[in-house]
């Protein structure tokens, strides 16, 4: 029995030495436009996918049907998130090659609200997902979810009228102009809907 406890100590050693050796070594290239191994894939979306749904459950929805919310969302759509997940009968953006993972095209995708809030306002590490409730409240992001749940099946004419249509956004208007910048001014425009319990996310 301790022939064997020494054993598995010693191989647990040896594969943590293994580790450690590659990685001080440098071999491993983190390069965005190589691709991780396949297992590594793999491992990283299992822990992504369970990490959100399990922090997703705790959210209450509003009513995404709300029709000012959806066009309010057009437009932040338009501003924020188009030119990494794309518009209707658009095949590409400058930025998109470039990232690593590929962004989801959202206007073919359907998204599961919940959890799509949850990633839009907490981004996702090591991705080029930012966290965009920093520095906006949750009605704001809410009229986001609330587009993107419109988007699949929109034609490009459809989603450039319902943009062009959309309410000028405090939070939006603020920023073109700089005053968000000012000492004092508060990031996040009215009171907002707070439809996620509060706490740390320190990891």
């Amino acid at each position: 029995m301790t022939k064997q406890l020494g054993i598995v100590i010693f191989a647990a050693l040896a594969v943590l030495g293994g580790i450690g050796f590659y990685v001080g070594s440098g071999a491993y290239d983190v390069g965005a436009d190589t691709p991780h191994w396949e297992i590594t894939r793999r491992a990283i979306e299992v822990v992504r996918d369970r990490s959100i749904e399990v922090r997703a459950t705790q959210i209450e929805l509003p009513d995404l049907q709300d029709e000012l919310m959806v066009l309010k969302g057009a437009g932040q759509y338009a501003e924020m998130c188009a030119n990494c997940h794309l518009a209707p009968e658009q095949t590409d953006s400058k930025i998109r090659p470039g990232l690593y993972p590929k962004p989801p095209n959202l206007s073919e995708q359907r998204v599961e609200p919940k959890r799509a809030f949850w990633v839009v306002k907490h981004g996702l590490k090591m991705s080029g997902m930012p966290a965009w409730g920093l520095g906006h409240d949750d009605a704001t992001l809410w009229s986001i979810i609330a587009f993107v749940t419109r988007l699949p099946g929109l034609s490009a004419e459809h989603y450039k009228d319902l943009v062009a249509r959309a309410p000028l956004d405090e939070e939006m208007e603020s920023m073109n102009k700089g005053d968000d910048q000012k000492p004092g001014k508060d990031k996040k425009s009215g009171s907002g809907m707070q439809t996620e319990p509060k706490g740390d996310h320190k990891h």
